[in-house]
C-alpha cells in the first residue's frame, strides 16, 4: 500500500490498525515504521496512528478517550477542569476498569489508574469540534480522586495537603448527588475526607 492509498482511505486524524482491517486493507508494520520515521505519521501507541499535518486539530482530552477504553477523564484532570485545585496539570488522568498504566507520545502523557468495572460511571459526554471525550462529573470527579488516593490521606495535615478550592466546590457540587454516590463506593474511609468536601 502507498501513502496516498492511506490517506484516501482514512478521513480521520487518527486511525487504527483495526480501522484498516475492517476496510479491508492490509498494511505491513515495516509500511507504518517507515512513515512515522518520514514523519507523515505519529505513532500514538501500538497500533494506533495519527496523521502529522492533522496534529494541530487534535486535543489531549479526545486522544486520552482514544489511548484505553473504557475510561474517562478524572482525577487531577477533572478536578483542575472545574476549579477544585489550583495547579496546572501537566498529564492527562483518567480512571479504567483496565490496568493501571501510562502512555506517552507527541500529544503528551496519558495516565489511566484502575478502578472495579463496578465505580465506571458518573461521566458526561463531552463533545469537539473533531471528537469526542468523556468526563467526570464534578461529585465523581472529586471520589474518585480520594478512593484511589486514600492510602496518602491519614490527617488534617494530609487533606489541607491537597488544596481544594471550597468555595468553587461549594458553587459546583450537587449535595444529594455527591452523597448518593459516596454510598455507592461502600468505602467507610472515605466518608469523614469526603463529607468536608460539602458546602
Amino acid at each position: 500500500m502507498k501513502y496516498q492509498d492511506l490517506t484516501s482511505i482514512i478521513k480521520g486524524a487518527v486511525f487504527s490498525r483495526n480501522d484498516l482491517a475492517l476496510a479491508g486493507f492490509k498494511v505491513h508494520d515495516y509500511q507504518l515504521s517507515l512513515w512515522v520515521k518520514k514523519g507523515y505519521l505519529v505513532r500514538l501507541k501500538n497500533g494506533l496512528y495519527a496523521f502529522r499535518r492533522e496534529m494541530e486539530k487534535l486535543r489531549g482530552e479526545e486522544i486520552a478517550f482514544l489511548l484505553c477504553q473504557p475510561s474517562y477523564l478524572s482525577l487531577e484532570s477533572a478536578l483542575a477542569w472545574y476549579g477544585f485545585i489550583p495547579e496546572i496539570v501537566y498529564a492527562f488522568t483518567s480512571v479504567t476498569s483496565r490496568v493501571t498504566r501510562t502512555f506517552e507520545n507527541p500529544l503528551g502523557r496519558f495516565i489511566y489508574r484502575h478502578v472495579k468495572s463496578e465505580l465506571l460511571w458518573g461521566y458526561v459526554e463531552m463533545k469537539t469540534k473533531h471528537g469526542q471525550y468523556l468526563l467526570a462529573e464534578p461529585e465523581k470527579a472529586l471520589l474518585d480522586y480520594f478512593y484511589l488516593n486514600l492510602g496518602r490521606i491519614n490527617s488534617a495535615a494530609d487533606f489541607e495537603s491537597i488544596r481544594l478550592n471550597q468555595a468553587e466546590i461549594a458553587n459546583s457540587l450537587d449535595r444529594e448527588k455527591f452523597l448518593v454516590y459516596l454510598q455507592a463506593f461502600g468505602v467507610k474511609k472515605m466518608e469523614s475526607w469526603a463529607r468536608q468536601c460539602l458546602p
